[in-house]
């Protein structure tokens, strides 16, 4: 019998039809009989059966149960069949994990309260980053992006929670393991696997397919094997709903027929109604409209393995990822923010939170905007590995590779016609989520409207990651074991961005008194609203640029990009280090003791570019760190098992906010900004659990964890003039907002947001994760094919805060001024203090019925801008189905269903005014289709 150090027993009892073994399950201490006992029922025929879901459960809680540290499993319940079509939406069934979704499918994941960038994740055992686009631009931060890959290409995720001296530094929350498929897993021979299905949106209304194949072959001797899968998807996702662009404070030109301003500055002596809706908030941009994702993704992973001797085995794997995006947006609004003072007002309402939540406005500024952007992933790996006995007692293990993830937007175009002088337009939000917007005449009249802006912002970022680690295992004596390593990575950040941005009037000759060119019907077209949930008296059509003519008219695409010095920038992180790590086996007080104890060190060399002040410069520092931990187990009975452990932990500040120098929004009069000498987050953990399989493939638990973060980064919002932020006119666009008013001396103090990133106070988070899988088998034998997984976790944590609240009226200046920094106590950013999910089945290997629901409850995920004080998202509650039967032993049919209850994601902004900053919907997901293997 092997030391227990994660190595399997030798006892088997129960028999797996399908491509994962338990024949670990029964070499536990819970269901252990003596040798002979086992020898005499194996003879003897008694074999129990486990197939299909019931089997990758019961896998999971056996690798669960043996591991020496806290992990999560989940399996493939067969070969190329992961049980979800994401691998994000699996993830969030393990305890403590929830999903951030995009496009209405899961993205990253959160773990114990800790967003994504505080989570490293490693693909057949090396760390690697993937990287997508969100709403916003492409990932700049550590976080992996889970919805580049399909989930059929691999066979299992290992979510470590506590560390190990063995363990990849850089996460405060968990390392995540994904692996591809194993050739000398399954039988010997050939093996084929193809499904087909078709996916079908409620909203979107389109029948989409969805393609996968895998083919495997090794030897009778089972020493030689290869193996090859690809999957393919191409679907259409629409989001419907409203969106704010957050909420703001200024003074209109007049309220009530009152006249309030003078130019830019408030009338000597203004009225009390011209200082309420001035130091009100109204929505800076109140909008409806579609948001269009045009998907297609194709995977690919072939996989080699060789034993040469029984004390040899290599293997080389690749994996190769394209994702597409073509993501249309067609808006119609109202640009409140920064035209407040053209604005005329009347009708209005202020509610107790200060809201300016109802309106009449004329002289408004309407938009109709039209917004395409493509977006390209390509991400590939390859990986060796080698793994050597030397003797009985002392292996070594080596490991290289490399990986590149391209996030690229060719095509990011803006077309926007205006009519700046509107009358008639008035907005009603009593109910916060679904808003009345209304526009008056000409919205859909083109001779209403001029093409007055054109914009396009292409922007390429690449991620590369280089591994090397080697690492022996030294079985010293029964119960004692010595390991020790070494590695060395290198990680590269680069990303640069170009604009052909522009007013149509800076770009061309215009008409005198005209800010554009007039609009026609060849360059529009009527956009009709569907269901985002507005209610009655909303306006459902208006005209939005049509692309291809507007961009063909001002021939956009052959306008040199001007390059961004802010967004020209890269960082290299060159980390070397090494690890010792004993594990050990005993009795304490007559009970089983397991666990590991050691020490990682790692030196970090970062090297940081970008401009600043119009020079690029290089910034390198170094930083190292001793990283001490502790995990012990002890079995008070053979199915008890009690957790404890500590260490300490690093992750790596966001690789967006450790360049020098930033970026310049010239229309939205922002200045965002790095820091290249931001510190780590370090923490100290500590984790303790009680773990009770109390029958076969059963388990309840309880876990108790604390982080003290001792540093950590944060991002703040300031106000101030340009001119403050010492940088030279020469960086904003000639035609843009900010170069009329900064250059040409319309405004020369406009305020602009100035955006960074600190080292921010430390915090402590604490939390409990309670955690059930229950085989009804427990109940009675006739009910052997239910069950149910369940778990909750509670997190905890205070964090203070300094950030800035609303502004003020001051009769001395006549101005709205900003009041001295607020101090909140608020959770850590991105975390949710209450998640929970469960998950019912029905499988009696033939036959497969799944219900899963999953609840997040709401979270700040920002300090906030423009005086609002932090902003979030609403609680989510998403329902999941699948069926699945098999018509015989090759061939099965499923159907699967997700957000059944079409729940939709609101966002907010300001904690205590919960003012609305969006709130859209996706629509149902429906699967269908059939799986053949051979």
């Amino acid at each position: 019998m092997k030391n227990n150090f994660g190595h399997e027993r030798s006892r088997c009892l129960i028999k797996l039809v399908g491509s994962v073994s338990l024949a670990a399950l029964t070499a536990t201490p819970a269901f252990a009989q003596d040798e002979d006992a086992a020898d005499e029922a194996a003879s003897a025929g008694d074999v129990i059966v486990v197939t299909g879901f019931r089997a990758s459960l019961d896998k999971a809680l056996d690798e669960k149960r043996n591991s020496t540290a806290a992990i999560d499993v989940i399996v493939a319940e067969d070969i190329a069949k992961f049980p979800d079509q994401n691998l994000a939406e699996s993830l969030q069934r393990i305890p403590g994990i929830s999903i951030q979704r995009d496009a209405g499918e899961g993205r990253a994941i959160t773990v114990r309260g800790l967003g994504a960038q505080f989570t490293r994740v490693r693909l057949n055992g090396m760390e690697t980053i993937a990287t997508s686009t969100d709403g916003a631009s492409a990932n700049r931060d550590r976080a992996f992006d889970f919805n580049v890959f399909a989930s059929e290409l691999f066979s299992s995720l290992v979510v470590h929670k506590t560390a190990s001296a063995s363990l990849d530094e850089g996460s405060l929350g968990a390392v995540v393991d994904l692996n591809t498929g194993n050739p000398l897993g399954g039988k010997d021979g050939l093996t084929l696997v193809a499904s087909a299905q078709g996916r079908y949106n409620d909203l979107s209304k389109e029948l989409s397919p969805r393609l996968a194949g895998l083919v495997a072959w090794s030897n009778a001797d089972q020493t030689f094997g290869v193996s090859a899968s690809v999957a393919w998807s191409k679907y259409t996702t629409e989001e419907l709903g409203n969106n704010t662009v957050r909420w703001a404070q200024a003074p209109f030109r007049s309220v009530d027929g009152v006249t309030c301003m003078s130019g830019s500055n408030f009338i000597a002596n203004p009225s009390a109604a011209c200082i309420e809706v001035a130091e009100a908030f109204h929505p800076r941009i109140p909008r409806y409209g579609l948001v269009s994702h045009d998907r297609e993704r194709l995977g690919a992973t072939a996989s080699l393995q060789w034993e040469p001797t029984d004390s040899t085995k290599i293997s080389i794997d690749g994996l190769y990822s394209n994702f597409k995006e073509t993501r249309d947006e067609y808006w119609g609004e109202v640009l409140a923010r920064s035209n407040e003072r053209t604005i005329d007002i009347s009708n209005y309402t202020i509610d107790a939170n200060n809201n300016l939540i109802s309106a009449d406005l004329d002289n408004v500024y309407v938009r109709t905007e039209r917004y395409s952007r493509e977006s390209e992933t390509e991400f590939h790996q390859v990986s060796a590995k080698i793994e050597q006995a030397l003797t009985d007692n002392f292996r070594i293990n080596l490991l290289g590779g490399f990986s590149k993830s391209k996030a690229d937007i060719p095509v990011e175009t803006t077309l926007a016609f205006d009519d700046r002088d509107a009358t008639g337009y008035s907005y009603d939000y009593t109910n916060m989520k679904s808003p009345v917007l209304s526009f008056g005449p000409g919205i859909t009249d083109p001779a209403a409207f001029q093409l007055a802006e054109f914009r396009d912002r292409p922007s390429f970022l690449t991620n590369k990651f280089k591994t090397v680690s080697g690492d022996f295992e030294w079985d010293v004596t029964e119960g004692f074991q010595l390991l020790a390593g070494g590695f060395y990575r290198e990680f590269d950040f680069d990303t640069i961005g170009f604009r052909r941005d522009n007013q149509y009037c800076s770009a061309f000759t215009c008409a005198p008194g005209a800010y554009g060119a007039p609009v026609t019907d060849a360059l529009s077209q009527t956009f009709n609203l569907g269901d985002a949930g507005q209610p009655a008296g909303n306006t459902n059509s208006w005209i939005v640029p049509d692309l291809a003519a507007g961009t063909a008219f001002v021939d956009l695409y052959n306008i040199p990009g001007v390059l961004q010095q802010g967004e020209q920038r890269s960082v290299t992180e060159k980390t070397k280090g090494g690890w010792f790590m004993t594990n050990f086996e005993s009795s304490v007080f007559g009970m089983r003791m397991t666990g590991n104890a050691g020490v990682r060190y790692a030196k970090t060399n970062q090297s940081s570019s970008g401009f600043t002040d119009g020079t690029f410069v290089t910034v390198k520092r170094s930083y190292d760190d001793w990283l001490p931990s502790f995990n012990v187990n002890f079995f008070p009975a053979d199915n008890i098992i009690l957790r404890g452990a500590i260490a300490k932990v690093i992750t790596r500040p966001t690789l967006g906010s450790l360049t020098p120098g930033g970026s310049i929004d010239p229309f939205n009069f922002k200045i965002s900004s790095g820091n290249p000498f931001l510190d780590p987050y370090r923490a100290t953990t500590y984790d303790v659990a009680a773990e009770w399989y109390f029958a076969p493939g059963a388990i309840v638990s309880i876990a108790l964890f604390s982080k003290d973060i001792v540093s950590f980064p944060i991002s703040t919002s300031l106000q101030g003039t340009y001119a403050s932020s010492g940088l030279p006119t020469s960086l904003l666009t000639p035609g843009t907002p900010a170069f009329d008013a900064i250059v040409t001396g319309t405004d020369p103090n406009r305020q602009f947001e100035f955006r960074t990133t600190g080292n921010g106070p430390g915090a402590n988070l604490k939390g409990m994760e309670i955690s059930l899988q229950l085989p009804f088998s427990v109940f009675s034998d006739s009910l052997k094919h239910f069950g149910l997984l369940g778990n909750f976790t509670l997190v905890k944590s205070d964090v203070e805060y300094s950030v800035s609240g609303p502004l003020a009226y001051d009769p001395g200046t006549n101005r709205l001024v900003a009041q001295p920094n607020g101090t909140y106590t608020q959770p850590l950013l991105g975390l949710a203090k209450r998640a929970w999910n469960a998950t019912a089945y029905y499988d009696d290997g033939k036959f497969s019925v799944r219900s899963s629901v999953a609840y997040r409850s709401g979270y700040n995920d920002g300090t906030s801008g423009n005086n609002n004080v932090f902003e979030g998202y609403g609680s989510s509650f998403n329902v999941d189905a699948s069926i699945r039967y098999q018509l015989t032993d090759n061939f099965e049919i499923s159907v699967e269903g997700s957000n059944l209850t079409d729940d939709y994601r609101y966002r907010f902004t300001d904690l205590e005014a919960n003012r609305n900053y969006e709130n859209n919907h996706y629509g149902r997901t429906f699967m269908f289709g059939a799986r053949y293997k051979m």
